[in-house]
Parts: C-alpha cells; sequence; structure tokens
C-alpha cells in the first residue's frame, strides 16, 4: 500500500465512504501550498469484509488486498491497522502484491 499516494480529498472521500462495513477511517490536512496530506489512515481489520471495494474505489493504486489472511491475534489492538503498520505490511508483502496485480491487470 502505497499511502504515500494518498494526497487529495478527493481520494480520502471517495475510500472511506465506498466501505460498506465503515471499517475505514482516513483524515487529511492542508499544507501551506495548498495541497494535501493524509495525516491519519486506519483499517479496523474486526470489521473489514474483504470486498474490495476500497481498492477499485482508490483512484491511484494506493491501496490493495494482499495475502495476508491470518489474522489470528491475542488482542483486539493489534487488528486495528495504522498508517504506520499498513505501510509495514505493504512492505513485507510488495513482491507478492506486485505479482498479483501484474496477473490482473487485463481484467482491471
Amino acid at each position: 500500500m502505497d499511502l504515500l499516494l494518498c494526497y487529495s480529498s478527493y481520494v480520502v472521500l471517495v475510500v472511506h465512504q465506498v466501505c460498506p462495513a465503515q471499517a475505514i477511517t482516513i483524515e487529511a490536512e492542508e499544507r501551506e501550498d495548498g495541497s494535501r496530506r493524509t495525516t491519519r489512515y486506519d483499517i479496523d481489520m474486526t470489521k473489514c469484509i474483504y470486498c474490495g471495494l476500497c481498492q477499485e474505489a482508490c483512484p491511484v493504486d494506493a491501496i490493495v488486498e494482499g495475502p495476508n489472511f491470518e489474522f489470528a491475534t491475542e488482542t483486539h489492538e493489534e487488528l486495528l491497522y495504522d498508517k504506520e503498520k499498513l505501510l509495514e505490511n505493504g512492505d513485507r508483502w510488495e513482491t507478492e502484491i506486485a505479482e498479483n496485480l501484474r496477473s490482473e491487470s487485463l481484467y482491471r
């Protein structure tokens, strides 16, 4: 997931509102130059239903579903993915995610 691409209020609005489970919380603030910066990007994996609508709605391909479906944890808090945890997860699965996107590119 490349959260650095999440820059406009349009992106924030579309991705946040498309989630039927309301699992995504996104906040952004305006910079001095008028551009926007994502300041909060959280996904509550206990609410996520893995429908993929966020991936389809993201106009800059910053959100992709990864191959990680192992969500057995000891605490509820471990399933709350903030911006840092999402970036770390993206780095961990980057190669496999890129291959999945390439193989599905004909169908997008």
